[in-house]
């Protein structure tokens, strides 16, 4: 990966609809030559997907918490029950595993505080395989989504 390359990757996070002759006149190459970069980035796996950033609050999502959840025990059958969890509930946007006291971290999306309430105590909680739920609801999101810092 060269600096043109980089480059291109860092117009693409700001923008993905961009064509091959808006990049070409900001990097200063050929139509032709941004799309061959672009394919051998997505091949090689620099580019995993494109997506839309769509507003959730336009959708009624009005709720935004982050979740930290602990495990009953460690082990298999557990992970595999809570990731079914994960995957059934479509407020659960992105998990992480960590590191420390809870196992989890999630980020929901939620219609409401009703609906948050719902998620933790008729999902989360009642698995047998959840021992904990602590979550903090976002009052603003003091900096969005942004893209990857990309050096070099």
């Amino acid at each position: 990966m060269d600096s043109i390359d980089k480059q291109l990757l860092g117009l693409l996070q700001k923008n993905a609809h961009m064509t091959a002759q808006e990049i070409s006149c900001r990097l200063n190459l050929s139509s032709s030559q941004v799309n061959r970069r672009r394919q051998r980035l997505e091949e090689d796996g620099f580019i995993c997907a494109y997506r839309a950033q769509v507003n959730a609050e336009r959708l009624g999502l009005t709720v935004q918490a982050f979740v930290q959840v602990q495990l009953d025990r460690h082990g298999q059958e557990n992970s595999q029950e809570f990731n079914r969890i994960l995957s059934n509930s479509p407020e659960i946007i992105s998990a992480w595993t960590l590191t420390g006291e809870a196992d989890y971290l999630l980020r929901v999306y939620c219609l409401d505080l009703r609906d948050l309430n719902r998620l933790i105590h008729e999902v989360l909680l009642k698995s047998p395989c959840v021992s904990r739920v602590q979550s903090q609801i976002v009052m603003d999101q003091c900096k969005a989504d942004s893209a990857l810092p990309i050096r070099g």
